[in-house]
């Protein structure tokens, strides 16, 4: 077998019109007026198609961190130093981070990925070594990666994942660079410009901003033929994004609901949507952030945010905020009552 070929799932088609139909008589005959729970009833309608039923239960759900460090920092497209991808592994773990808060809020087991961080850590509770190599290449010399370590992050992520238990997967990220990475995956599997998909990410300054886009541009010259998902995957990196893909293709081919989170987490998707069509069907895209890029990527997914906090920080933390809503939409449809059973006069009785 050539080790440079991912294995990639075929993802059937889940789409069940009966299924549709029984969940929306379902939320129709509950005790409010047709429609009255806007965007909550979508949702219902959304993770009772991915779980395949008209009382969901979201069961045992993970928060899946992937970190890594990127050669293309070193040309000075973020604002802070690449020591900072393996402070925050060591925050994440000792429960200190945005995402580890917020995870021990909403009951979510967090796992954190060394997918290539340029540092060796100490094996603990939570933490999940798949390191490839410590941080991909610099992507305006030549790839990121190598076919065989972009096969071997994808086949991690699936590796990761199988083993996770529950039937809901949300997906949170850290890489110091890798909003780059994530604004050169949009530019070239969407056709977009590389100006409108590249923001300041951790904070640049106006000057900072302009070199940061004048950086990625050459990077896409230099990968202009780049074009096929993988190998762009390849050319712009990272390993945390590549087995981020993975962990996305096993989760859908699990029918788990995936809950993505900001730029890169999506970025990530469209990489397993170009790989497999049918990714998104299982995806409920958790909000919006500040990145303008973000905003073009899921209207390119045609997934609709959530929440629009104006978030910037990843890690999982706009996932783990919408996670009530989920189990909210799954309550309504399992627990609140109908017109019958309440004995609630219908507006047409």
């Amino acid at each position: 077998m050539n080790d440079t070929i991912p294995s990639i799932p075929t993802l059937s088609d889940i789409t069940d019109a009966a299924l549709a139909a029984r969940l929306q008589h379902a939320i129709d005959n509950k005790t409010k007026p047709l429609g009255a729970l806007g965007r909550l009833e979508t949702l219902a309608l959304r993770i009772g198609a991915i779980l395949g039923g008209e009382t969901p239960v979201l069961e045992a759900p993970q928060m899946l961190v992937c970190a890594g460090d990127h050669g293309l920092a070193a040309r000075g497209v973020s604002a802070y130093p690449s020591d900072v991808t393996w402070q925050m592994v060591e925050n994440f773990l000792a429960g200190g981070a945005a995402v580890s808060v917020l995870a021990r809020q909403h009951g979510l087991a967090l796992t954190v990925v060394d997918c290539g961080v340029r540092r060796d850590f100490q094996a603990r509770p939570g933490l999940v070594s798949r390191r490839i190599a410590a941080g991909t290449a610099d992507a305006s010399a030549g790839p990121a990666m190598t076919a065989a370590q972009c096969a071997q992050a994808i086949a991690n992520g699936r590796e990761v994942v199988r083993v996770l238990p529950g039937n809901a997967l949300l997906l949170g990220e850290m890489g110091i660079g890798n909003s780059s990475s994530a604004a050169l995956l949009l530019t070239r599997l969407a056709g977009l410009d590389i100006g409108a998909c590249t923001g300041s990410g951790t904070g640049l300054d106006a000057a900072g901003l302009a070199r940061k886009r004048e950086v990625l541009g050459e990077v896409l010259a230099l990968h202009k033929g780049a074009t096929a998902p993988l190998d762009a995957l390849a050319a712009f990196g990272g390993f945390e994004v590549a087995t981020l893909v993975g962990a996305v293709l096993q989760a859908a081919e699990e029918r788990r609901v995936i809950v993505v989170d900001g730029f890169i987490a999506s970025a990530a998707v469209l990489v397993a949507q170009a790989l497999q069509p049918h990714v998104t069907q299982r995806c409920v895209a958790a909000h919006s952030s500040a990145e303008p890029g973000h905003a073009l990527l899921l209207k390119h997914l045609g997934l609709e945010p959530l929440l629009n906090l104006d978030l910037r920080l990843g890690e999982g933390s706009g996932g783990a905020l919408a996670w009530p809503l989920l189990e909210s939409a799954c309550r309504i449809l399992r627990e609140m009552a109908s017109f019958e059973a309440a004995g609630v006069s219908r507006k047409d009785a």
